[in-house]
This record gives structure tokens, C-alpha cells and sequence, in this order.
């Protein structure tokens, strides 16, 4: 993907999170650091907004499992804080 359509895609996924938290997206999120280092503002929270084609299948899977029905996954990397992950729902 281009660089063009690359950050068009990572604005439209941050205004789109905003939206469904009732944040608000920061202005030059990436190209300032400081109170500008994040990309949503929302409950409180600052947020780095991710968004891939695929590369999140393997975690959507374990969400998505209909015999453990998971409302959330716990990840811990070695040497590297814990992670929770959760549906927005």
C-alpha cells in the first residue's frame, strides 16, 4: 500500500474508533510527540489505533472460539508487560 493510502487508512480507522468510543481523534497523531503522541482520546484513555488486513487473525480466532467464549484474552510476551484484548461491544 502506498504511503498515501496507507495514512488515509490508518486516519479513517482512528476517526472510525473515536466515533464508537465518543473520543476524539488527535490532530498530527504520529508526526508529534507530547500531548499529540497518541491517536484517540477517549473514557479517560489515550490510544494507538492499529489496523491490519490480516495480521490480527490469530486473535480474532481465539475471541471468536465458541467452545471457550472468551470475553477477553490476557497476552504477556517474555520480558514484556501483560496485554488485554476485548470486543468493543
Amino acid at each position: 500500500m502506498s504511503g498515501r493510502k496507507s495514512r488515509s487508512k490508518g486516519q479513517r480507522r482512528e476517526r472510525e474508533f473515536a466515533k464508537l468510543i465518543q473520543g476524539e481523534r488527535i490532530p498530527l497523531s504520529g508526526a508529534a510527540g507530547g500531548r499529540f503522541g497518541n491517536d484517540v482520546e477517549g473514557l479517560g484513555l489515550k490510544f494507538e489505533v492499529k489496523a491490519r488486513k490480516d495480521s490480527f487473525k490469530t486473535l480474532y480466532r481465539w475471541l471468536e472460539d465458541e467452545r471457550e467464549k472468551p470475553d477477553a484474552l490476557a497476552l504477556k510476551a517474555d520480558r514484556k508487560d501483560w496485554l488485554v484484548v476485548m470486543k468493543l461491544d
